[in-house]
């Protein structure tokens, strides 16, 4: 992927994200304040529940990233035919079970969760409506993960970018004109669904694909079943990691005690898409390098990803630590920093860690080698889950977030970091010293600059916010601004590019891809 297309995609992918951050920090105070907490509650936990029909994906759309870019790669269009084909079929049937399951919750919503009972009909609208939405979701998204095969980052961003500027002005319109949550539930579920047409339709223009029922074989099927496997692993670990705490609070605690951790974990979670909508282009490019057998490539990706994602993450961290109270205040009140910086603060730091590495992983979907992290993360999930459990009796939604927080930690400190430059030779030390000492260097002037700003004043509102981060990160992107003028975001040690490799690594460059 040449760099213009890099620059695209990530440009995109940040300008698209960055109008949704704004947005939803502006529209969900709004939300909360016109619904109230239990009914805020409801909403993140219908959103949070549905999330787990991702499960039902498989893995199938991690496989149509991986495999696109190697067939698009290789010219091979009667291939991506049968792979559309085959995943289209699959997840058609998919969509059919999430819908029965829909259809199950809706009905013992009341049962499952502690929901007032003069809001239980409301609840079981919302559930079905989302969980419908969801199921539909399923081959539609097929268009979305083609795209991003074929590093078209821009077209998918440019999409979720529509439908986030019509859906915010359309919600703030039906709730100024009394209508409640189902309405704002249907905006948010359906524009989407409308974005999926588009990029159907642009796949269509794109690619010469061929469709009938000749082109679903089982030979793509067991391609598609062999990588996916490992991808369902770790989206259950995943959901495992970050999906349950929203579940665990509403059964032990209250669906109004969502609201609170919701809140805090917010922030978490922009920091997490903001990182991730960088970390998304590894995969297709370390898929075509692994497909060429370019060990020097796949170590460039290693050491110089990791170091992009760092230099993105420890800002934002920085500022989120230092600033935090105010920013919660500006953002939701100051009713909520007393509950809400604890658990942002909490998630925060292992989630840094995690972050930093962010490109770790893609490297590993797109070489499909992700077998061994998939069983960590899933023990690392059910560590989660049962932490959680024990912790959240005696110190509420704290205990939720340490419950995440402490296997988090383990496996980004102790696991991902050896485990990659195992696979790719690569000495620790010298990951570590390359990737990460140009964003340590270039943040401490800030983290200077925003105790400076806190201890100047304490800002309440977005505007006192938003001069302090200003002022504060204007020494981190006068750095920022030197290091990618000088080329050392992006550049690797001669001395890593040209190491051999030893008998393992040898034996792992001849395993490429792994054969099913």
């Amino acid at each position: 992927m040449g760099k213009n297309e890099v620059i695209k995609n990530v440009t995109s992918s940040w300008f698209s994200l960055g109008v949704n951050i704004l947005v939803g920090i502006f529209l969900s105070p709004f939300i909360l304040h016109r619904l109230g907490n239990t009914a805020y509650g409801a909403w993140v936990l219908a959103f949070s529940i549905t999330g787990y029909y991702g499960l039902f994906d498989l893995g199938i759309r991690s496989s149509i990233i991986r495999y696109v870019s190697t067939y698009s790669a290789k010219n091979d269009t009667e291939g991506l035919s049968r792979l559309i084909n085959t995943s289209l079929a699959g997840f058609t049937l998919i969509s059919g079970v999430a819908m029965l399951a829909t259809i199950g919750l809706s009905a013992y919503v009341d049962r499952l969760f502690k929901i007032p009972p003069d809001f239980v009909t409301t609840a079981r609208y919302l559930f079905l409506m989302v969980g419908a939405a969801v199921a539909l979701g399923f081959p539609a998204g097929v268009f979305g993960g083609i795209l991003e095969g074929l590093n078209r980052f821009y077209f998918v961003n440019a999409t979720n970018l529509a439908t986030t500027l019509i859906r915010a002005p359309l919600i703030i319109l039906a709730m100024t004109h009394g209508y409640g949550l189902l309405m704002v539930a249907f905006i948010t579920v359906s524009l989407p669904l409308l974005g999926a047409i588009v990029r159907a339709a642009i796949v269509l223009h794109v690619l010469p694909l061929k469709f009938g029922w000749k082109y679903i074989d089982r030979g793509s099927f067991r391609e598609i079943a062999h990588y996916s496997t490992v991808s369902f692993i770790i989206t259950l670990a995943y959901k495992l990691r970050f999906k349950t705490d929203e579940v665990v609070i509403s059964t032990l605690l209250s669906v109004t005690a969502v609201t609170f951790f919701s809140n805090g974990d917010r922030l978490v979670d922009y920091t997490t898409e903001v990182v991730s909508s960088l970390a998304q282009i590894f995969v297709p490019m370390s898929g075509q390098s692994s497909a060429k057998g370019d060990i020097t490539q796949l170590r460039k990706i290693f050491v110089a990803g990791n170091r992009a994602c760092a230099l993105v993450v420890l800002p934002i961290t920085a500022t989120l630590i230092i600033l935090g109270k105010s920013v919660i205040t500006a953002w939701v009140g100051p009713r909520y920093v007393t509950a809400c910086y604890p658990v942002m603060l909490t998630l925060l730091i292992p989630s840094t860690f995690s972050l930093c590495q962010a490109a770790s992983g893609r490297i590993l979907y797109g070489m499909a080698r992700h077998k061994s992290l998939a069983w960590v993360t899933s023990m690392e999930g059910i560590a989660n889950l049962i932490l959680s459990i024990i912790l959240i009796r005696p110190y509420g939604i704290i205990g939720d977030a340490l419950g995440t927080a402490i296997p988090l930690t383990c496996t980004t400190l102790f696991f991902l970091p050896r485990h990659l430059c195992r696979v790719l030779n690569v000495r620790i030390r010298t990951f570590v010293r390359e990737a990460y000492t140009l964003p340590v260097l270039l943040c401490i002037p800030t983290v200077l600059a925003l105790l400076l700003m806190r201890r100047w004043f304490f800002a309440r509102n977005y505007l006192e916010v938003a001069l302090q981060m200003l002022i504060g990160l204007t020494p981190y992107a006068l750095g920022l601004a030197w290091a990618i003028w000088t080329k050392r975001v992006w550049k690797v040690p001669t001395s890593l590019e040209r190491e051999k490799l030893d008998a393992v690594g040898v034996a792992l460059i001849q395993s490429y891809p792994e054969k099913p």
